[in-house]
């Protein structure tokens, strides 16, 4: 069975800026994302598990500069 196309999109709070990245709903839970800028190159992509620790890791902080 073929996956559906990815639609792409990116947070609202990016306005008109050209340097976001954009995430894309996967079939199965899963999210992609690409860099806004160069919409043929690479994209990553992460299962529904993966993108939720993500989440979770933002939220709490994880990423947060020292």
């Amino acid at each position: 069975m073929a996956s559906s196309p990815k639609k792409w999109f990116k947070s609202s709070y990016s306005g008109n800026q050209a340097d976001c990245v954009e995430v894309a709903h996967l079939d199965g839970g899963g999210m992609a994302v690409r860099d806004s800028k160069n919409p043929g190159g690479p994209e990553l992509e992460f299962t529904g598990s993966e993108w939720r620790a993500f989440l979770a890791g933002v939220s709490d902080g994880e990423f947060d500069r020292p």
